[in-house]
């Protein structure tokens, strides 16, 4: 019986929860950015290069067997929802930090002029 009270515990709690969330963003995401390499980005600035090797899609790049195009699509995919990750972790913890600037105690000095300053009062 415990063990299944620590379980509904830890999957009602947020963690599990805001672990789903995130998957499903960033699988979304991740449609997102593929469509950007695809639609945008690779008739933009690769679509000389393309043509010079007579194809239409990166993905079609192959040697022999091997389709170094789709793997290059990878890893311009990842590079981009890397980056884009960074820059929203980098804003998230630069608002944390504000956060815990302002909610930092007062100084023993601050606490003993405010108890002078009550004193005084008095």
């Amino acid at each position: 019986m415990g063990l299944i009270k620590e379980f509904k515990d830890f999957a009602v709690k947020g963690n599990v929860i805001d672990l789903a969330i995130g998957v499903v963003i960033g699988a979304a995401f991740t449609k997102i950015i593929g469509s950007f390499i695809d639609d945008v980005l690779t008739p933009l600035l690769l679509k000389p290069a393309m043509e010079a090797a007579h194809i239409s899609d990166i993905k079609e790049l192959k040697a022999g067997t091997v389709k170094y195009g789709l793997f290059l699509s990878n890893v311009l995919n990842f590079l981009i929802v890397a980056f884009v990750l960074f820059l929203v972790i980098k804003g998230i913890n630069r608002m944390k930090k504000k956060e815990e600037a302002a909610l930092v105690p007062p100084t023993t000095t601050e606490i003993l002029l405010t108890e002078i300053r009550d004193a005084l009062k008095k």
